[in-house]
């Protein structure tokens, strides 16, 4: 920590310097090495009942907490910009970084006087202070918690009250929400605000008068099994549950998808790679999967608050990024939008979809806009939930491209099964069924619903997905289905329950039944059928409203309203969605 303590002399001055707009570029040549393809298709051993391991070994678990392990080399490129503000310029170098997060968690628990395991709430874009505060609290013993800005107050009082949070942090657009759901939390501890001032009645503590204060806490020492992270997800079916991930959950990730024999030269340290990103810091895979990953790598990491294609581009002029994180839509975007020019896209070498899959004839259209072969440009593609921290499978850096479309092998120390949906059994290459992942990175369980832990996980340690799967005689696996209620509305997961739930507090709706249609830009959309109560009435339009004021944007019945005399259920009262999804193509 020498670097710290020199920092530590006058941090006040530089604090108040990087809390203010101002940007740096890091531009430094790099050269792509071939690498042996053979590498990608290496024998898998199968064992018992079909369980197949990963063909990329073991990773070393460890005893490491998050935060340690993500700024353990910060020291080697602290001088270097560690997450910069696309739109503002606003950016924070490593050694910045480490030390304001050290700052942090002794204001939350000196200053606030959070207790370790109690829960803070972030109400956060895609800003360089997320990692401040994410990592200030993880340091701290808190466990956190985050949200869609977007959400409404129901949407956020739901979650923020189910994990009992004890306080806050947002930005001056989403105080309101902040503080009228803060009101319905117990023993609330105050809020804290990005970019703004203390306001000492109302509870709020400025994030910058919290960083230039010295206060006095002594920091707890951590255990790698705690709970550190509570993101909220449906799994396979149901409500929004909090999902608790441990530091060695999280930890064991990112060594699995930085394993060097899967990932040469995209996950080399040093490098000083430029990469822009776009999904948000508050879902699993933007918070892990890109933030922790490029921090550990010592990687400039350029983001925007919220997406235009104006800043976007402006980001790819400016910063000449090597590497793009994106989900399909975005790719559709640089793919198809006129205003993507090839020039903005020369530097690009490594281009990582998340959230959902992507397609050869996608990757050609990319191809062809920035007048580059499949050589020059990887693709690479995975899969996983928020239940598994969340990859589990990943293309290697290298692989055939006739695997394009595939969400890749096995990460290191993972294990699958492909299960028969009639009957359980285990199936071998080429058969579909239900996929079932096993490894350090799944989930603890469910926050305080034990029922849902044991429905997800079995007492073997298996992660039943919902998702139907195959696997290829290289071992790559394909997504083919899923077996999981879930509809997938631009790689964000739509809880059916939760939209039929809201549906059903009007007094006239006797029964109701939401499924996901297909739409041509957001993969699929919710679409609702209602069965109203004998000589009620409603319109589609009522129903829309009623659901677009309590819930946020994706969440809305865009595939439209349906008005039935009955939903179709089986014997034990399901609903059959599949029937509900043939007949929603015919309206």
């Amino acid at each position: 920590m020498s670097h710290l303590k020199i920092l530590r002399g006058s941090c006040a001055r530089q604090i108040v310097n990087c809390l203010y707009p101002h940007s740096k570029n890091c531009k430094r040549p790099k050269t792509l090495i071939s690498w042996a393809r053979s590498l990608a298709t290496k024998t898998v051993p199968v064992l018992e009942n079909n369980v197949l391991n990963s063909p990329w070994g073991e990773i070393q678990v460890g005893n490491e907490t998050l935060t340690e392990h993500v700024f353990k080399d910060f020291e080697l490129w602290a001088d270097s910009p560690s997450l910069t503000c696309g739109v503002t310029g606003r950016s924070y170098d490593y050694g910045m970084m480490r030390m304001m997060i050290e700052r942090c968690a002794k204001a939350l628990a000196g200053h606030l006087r959070l207790a370790p395991g109690e829960r803070v709430g972030l109400i956060l874009p895609n800003i360089p202070e997320f990692a401040v505060l994410i990592h200030g609290a993880m340091r701290a013993g808190l466990v956190v918690t985050f949200a869609n800005p977007l959400y409404t107050s129901d949407e956020m009082r739901r979650q923020f009250s189910d994990c009992n949070v004890k306080a806050i942090a947002t930005i001056e657009m989403f105080m309101p929400v902040a503080q009228e759901v803060s009101k319905a939390l117990k023993d609330y501890k105050g809020t804290i605000w990005v970019g703004g001032e203390d306001d000492k009645a109302k509870g709020i503590h400025g994030l910058r008068s919290l960083l230039m204060a010295d206060h006095d806490a002594d920091l707890p020492t951590l255990n790698c099994d705690d709970v550190c992270l509570i993101p909220y997800s449906s799994g396979t079916t149901g409500m929004p549950k909090g999902v608790m991930l441990t530091h060695k959950n999280l930890v064991s990730n990112i060594k699995q998808v930085q394993c060097p024999k899967m990932m040469k030269y995209a996950g080399e340290k040093g490098k000083g790679d430029v990469v822009l990103t776009v999904p948000p810091f508050f879902h699993i895979y933007g918070f892990n999967g890109i933030l922790n990953y490029n921090l550990v790598l010592g990687y400039h990491l350029v983001s925007i608050p919220r997406f235009t294609p104006e800043d976007y581009v402006k980001c790819l002029v400016e910063y000449k990024p090597t590497t793009l994180f994106v989900v399909p839509s975005l790719l559709a975007f640089l793919a198809t939008h006129p205003i993507v020019k090839k020039e903005h896209l020369q530097s690009v070498e490594t281009i990582m979809v998340g959230a959902a899959p992507t397609t050869d004839s996608m990757l050609e259209k990319f191809l062809i806009k920035c007048e580059k072969t499949k050589d020059q440009i990887r693709l690479l593609q995975g899969y996983g939930m928020t239940e598994s921290s969340p990859v589990t499978l990943m293309t290697p850096y290298m692989y055939p491209h006739s695997k394009v479309g595939s969400a890749g092998q096995l990460v290191p120390s993972t294990q699958a099964r492909v299960v028969s949906l009639q009957d359980g059994a285990p199936l071998g290459p080429h058969v579909s069924g239900e996929l079932l992942l096993r490894g350090p990175q799944v989930m603890k369980g469910y926050w305080n619903n034990e029922k849902a832990t044991k429905e997800t996980v079995d007492s073997e340690g298996w992660l039943h997905t919902g998702d139907v799967a195959y696997y290829d005689e290289d071992y790559y696996f394909y997504i083919v289905d899923r077996t999981k209620e879930l509809i997938k509305v631009k790689g964000n997961q739509v809880s059916p329950t939760e939209i039929e739930s809201v549906i059903m507090e009007l007094p006239e709706v006797a029964d109701v039944a939401v499924v996901g249609v297909p739409h041509s830009l957001a993969g699929e959309v919710p679409k609702a059928f209602v069965v109203l109560k004998h000589n009620k009435k409603l319109t589609e339009k009522q129903i829309y409203d009623l659901v677009a004021q309590k819930l946020t944007k994706y969440k809305h019945l865009e595939g439209g309203v349906v008005f039935l005399d009955a939903i179709p259920r089986n014997a034990a009262g399901k609903i059959l969605r599949n029937e509900l999804k043939v007949l929603g193509g015919k309206h």
